[in-house]
């Protein structure tokens, strides 16, 4: 079967695999790289072209995705033969943010420091190893600076990573970061031992601020929110023209980390 024919086909044409023992433990991973995949694509995703990324047999992504596809959590988009995550995963997130009091009073709070001072805020987490936006809110800029709730960037390129991984040791911070991790967008690299350095100085400091890492045209303002006293849950931030005074920028970090210590658990 090709990627070309739609779901209806599925039941009939996918093999029916024995399962033997541990292969329940073996799906479940299975359905965990579908989910983390498409999360990472951000986009419908043709289920060859699913199997051939996660380096799983076709018939068997046919499977998975099939009785994803029935359980409401995964989608076919656009012309039937690409699937995409599903409603009932939209509403798991939403009891999730309701059950979730940083997530909550966190969005809020990204919310009005971004109606306050016209730039695009944000509320970051850890998750999967990668620094990940959680909300976002846009600035009143003309200009607008990319940023989308979901998005995954490798945390040398961030203020926030440099916060988020405050308190991590050297090896631990080595098994997280990639090479391919410390190779910015435009080609530069971050030595290993200077992120690092950078972490222990965001630490200190109680804030990071970083300039043309992800683009050439933006810096990135960072203050920690503390789960407990020294734990670092999340971030907010703000990302600015690279051009900002640094007045300016002063002001905004000062407001930035009041802003955050409102949500932190001291």
């Amino acid at each position: 079967m090709q990627d070309g024919e739609t779901m209806s086909g599925w039941a009939a044409e996918a093999p029916q695999e024995e399962r033997p023992a541990g292969s329940r433990e073996k799906g479940l991973n299975r359905v965990l790289n579908i989910l983390e995949f498409l999360h990472a694509n951000q986009r419908a995703i043709g289920i060859g072209e699913l199997a051939k990324g996660l380096n799983a047999p076709r018939s068997t992504t046919y499977t998975l995705v099939r009785e994803l596809v029935e359980a409401g959590l995964l989608e076919m988009a656009g012309d039937g033969n690409r699937v995409y995550f599903g409603k009932k995963l939209y509403l798991y997130g939403m009891a999730y943010m309701r059950g979730n009091d940083l997530l909550r009073r966190g969005r809020q709070e990204v919310d009005t420091l971004s109606r306050e001072t016209g730039e695009t805020s944000e509320l970051c987490m850890l998750q999967s190893g990668r620094y990940t936006i959680i909300h976002s809110s846009p600035g009143t800029r003309p200009f607008r600076i990319s940023s989308a709730t979901g998005l995954q960037i490798p945390l040398p390129w961030t203020a926030s990573g440099r916060l988020l991984l405050a308190g991590f040791d050297r090896s631990r911070i080595e098994a997280m970061v990639t090479e391919d991790d410390l190779v910015l967008p435009d080609g530069r690299k971050i030595e290993l031992d200077n992120f690092i350095d950078d972490i222990g100085k965001a630490r200190v400091t109680g804030y990071c601020v970083t300039s043309g890492l992800v683009d050439a045209y933006t810096k990135c303002l960072a203050a920690p929110v503390f789960s407990a006293p020294g734990k670092v849950e999340a971030t907010m931030c703000l990302v600015v023209p690279i051009d900002t005074s640094d007045a300016r920028t002063d002001e905004l970090v000062a407001l930035l980390r009041e802003r955050a210590a409102r949500l932190s658990i001291s």
